[in-house]
């Protein structure tokens, strides 16, 4: 399926989608209170069968984070890029665990380095860092006293 096929068929599913253009994938916007109805459809639907998280991060933009969501079809070799724009206040958005499995370990790290709060995940704790850590490593704003890094 090429990409302005595949962009037919993810309007089809959910109308409100917003594309970014340019790149190999297609890119697109999803507001968080969407991600789980329009997650639940690409891995439900058979016709796209997107089977496989391959990679979820964050992005720290200094006014908000973006989550980055990349999913596979491994039947139909298809990819997308899906980001959800978050307050950098206070950045919460669903868990995807319960969709794919790899989302659990990949969550945690956010969690840890960029301090997001995945609702309703099953063990978000540290992955690496000691439990009396302060701040978060990734962010812009964050300060190492020892190291003096600076962004």
């Amino acid at each position: 399926m090429s990409n302005e096929e595949l962009k037919s068929e993810l309007v089809a599913l959910h109308p409100s989608l917003v594309f970014e253009e340019g790149g190999e994938w297609l890119n697109m916007v999803i507001e968080p209170s969407e991600l789980i109805p329009f997650a639940e459809k690409i891995r439900s639907a058979d016709h796209l069968f997107f089977d496989y998280l391959f990679c979820l991060t964050c992005v720290d933009w200094k006014t908000h984070l973006t989550m980055v969501y990349h999913f596979s079809s491994t039947k139909y070799r298809h990819t997308i890029v899906l980001k959800s724009k978050l307050d950098r206040n206070n950045p919460e958005i669903e868990t995807l665990c319960r969709i794919w499995k790899t989302a659990e370990f990949h969550e945690r790290e956010v969690f840890e380095l960029f301090g997001v709060k995945f609702l309703h995940h099953p063990d978000l704790r540290n992955l690496i860092l000691p439990d009396v850590w302060n701040g978060f490593p990734l962010r812009k704003d964050y300060e190492d006293a020892v190291n003096m890094i600076k962004l």
